[in-house]
């Protein structure tokens, strides 16, 4: 039996066994996922492509996830419906994907961790969504959010990056990239990137971090403290001269908490670096830390300049 269809008939039995209320395997359940990087890619696809046919959302697991999914999660599961939503995939091929691409991706506040075939991994922060290729695990496209990856250099085959518009090529790296409707962002702490080769073909060093507008060949390069990169793992945000919507947006994303800048002073910048545990116990914390003021307005927390 081909190595591929293998694999992916075991990640179907795992699904249709994590689906039953009454399972408890998580152990052995966490220890074929760990086996190799193949197991979680293809078990998130299943997952996928039944919570689609079933209209639930998708099992939350992955490579390198720190903890097993608790049995509570797979509950809302009817181990019968997934039972017989796998039976129709397999039959029709659908839960393959003609195109060979999936997505990961985070809820706010979430973070995950996914393991690269042949080395390397990339983790996302929360509200991320990331397009990966079975086929091909030197290439990836990060939709939304931001993400921060550890690659494998390979000069024969880079890495490649897509983020809208543009394309980053990694020269054996370390490097956390950052989408948002206006710009991308991305910075460089070991290793280098290249930044769109066929065009400005600008190379970043580490303590390099490189803003390109959306839409936009335009883009601009500054320094950074590399030891600040990631940060947002251990919970920590710095702002350097941001606006106040962006920091809404980048909060929200960080904490799950809704945040919105007051139109009036939604551009106004500032600077600052909080943790944002506390922002989870009581969002008006974020006040006296940035010098703003935050007030609940309807279903968000409203932030505005003193």
């Amino acid at each position: 039996m081909p190595h591929d269809q293998q694999i992916r008939e075991q990640a179907v039995a795992w699904a249709v066994r994590t689906g039953d209320p009454e399972f408890a395997d998580w152990e052995g359940f966490t220890c074929w996922l760990e086996e190799d990087p193949a197991h979680a890619a293809a078990y998130d696809r299943v997952s996928l492509a039944v919570a689609e046919a079933a209209e639930m959302p998708p099992l939350p697991v992955g490579a390198n996830d720190e903890d097993a999914v608790p049995p509570r999660v797979t509950r809302r599961w009817l181990g019968g419906a997934i039972a017989a939503s796998l039976a129709a995939l397999m039959a029709l091929g659908v839960w393959q994907m003609s195109d060979e691409r999936y997505t990961v991706e985070t809820a706010p506040g979430e973070l995950r961790t996914v393991a690269l075939a042949g080395g390397g991994q990339i983790e996302l922060a929360g509200g991320t969504r990331l397009l990966l290729e079975e086929d091909d695990p030197r290439f990836a496209r990060l939709e939304q959010g931001q993400a921060l990856f550890t690659i494998r250099h390979d000069q024969t085959d880079p890495f490649r990056l897509e983020v809208g518009e543009d394309t980053l090529v990694d020269a054996g790296t370390v490097f956390d990239v950052r989408r948002t409707a206006s710009a991308m962002t991305v910075a460089v702490s070991e290793g280098a990137v290249i930044f769109n080769p066929s065009a400005q073909n600008v190379r970043l060093e580490p303590g390099d971090m490189l803003t390109s507008a959306a839409g936009s060949p335009d883009y601009s390069l500054r320094k950074f403290a590399p030891a600040q990169m990631g940060e947002w793992r251990q919970g920590r945000v710095t702002f350097e001269n941001a606006s106040l919507a962006e920091i809404a947006s980048e909060l929200s994303r960080a904490t799950g908490i809704a945040y919105r800048a007051d139109p009036g002073t939604a551009a106004q910048a500032v600077s600052g670096s909080i943790l944002v545990g506390p922002l989870r116990e009581d969002p008006r914390a974020l006040g006296p830390l940035l010098g703003v003021t935050v007030r609940q307005a309807d279903d968000a927390w409203m932030i505005a300049a003193p």
